[in-house]
């Protein structure tokens, strides 16, 4: 049986370095920050996210502001995020809901926040545990590869990871295991060619796939 608690406390204990958008995810305590930096990611690697983001923060850091920007300014601030055009219309967009339906405050349910146009579980769950510090599971590719990898779950996509670990993970892990797996998954654990001999759970690792 996998020991979850080893697992986690190797991981904090190896102390890998974190891309630097990982970093200031971590940094916001507003959930409407994590929101739009999360959206920023989606389908975008973190070194492109990063500068975008903070380009992104120089126009705007309340949805208040946020919906009064042009869109073509921001645009071009978040160029070259993948889907950039769409991810800005979006960005502006759900600010006006939150300030104009949700008297500027974003819910802290996530089958509220998945209501918002592109929204899903993941970014979802990544508002709650960062922005709300709520406990949520936020699984992205790395989470759903690297729990089947160790053989802790078996599941075919991230959303039936997600659920899995809700039953199986401790609670008390729920909000930080994101940032550890991502972190082990960018430096150690990669999708091609992981690097077994520098990993600091290789013992407890199934290597399933």
């Amino acid at each position: 049986m996998i020991n979850i608690d080893k697992i986690v406390e190797e991981l904090k204990n190896a102390n890998q370095p974190r891309s630097d958008f990982v970093h200031l995810m971590d940094t916001f305590n507003d959930p409407y920050l994590v929101l739009i930096g999360c959206i920023l990611s989606l389908r975008t690697n973190d070194k492109t996210t990063y500068p975008a983001t903070l380009r992104m923060l120089e126009l705007a850091k309340t949805p208040q502001e946020m919906m009064r920007v042009n869109v073509e300014d921001l645009t071009k601030a978040i160029y070259p995020v993948g889907f950039y055009e769409n991810k800005a219309k979006q960005i502006i967009e759900l600010s006006r809901q939150i300030v104009e339906e949700l008297e500027g405050k974003l819910p802290d349910e996530i089958e509220d926040l998945c209501k918002f146009k592109g929204v899903g579980r993941k970014t979802a769950n990544l508002v709650l545990a960062r922005g709300f510090n709520k406990p949520a599971i936020c699984v992205d590719v790395h989470v759903h590869r690297i729990f089947n990898r160790l053989g802790y779950v078996k599941t075919k996509n991230p959303e039936e990871t997600e659920f899995a670990l809700r039953k199986k993970l401790p609670k008390k892990y729920w909000i930080d295991i994101n940032t550890l797996i991502v972190t082990h998954g960018q430096n150690v654990c990669k999708p091609i060619k992981p690097n077994c001999s520098e990993c600091p759970i290789e013992e407890y690792c199934a290597k399933l796939i």
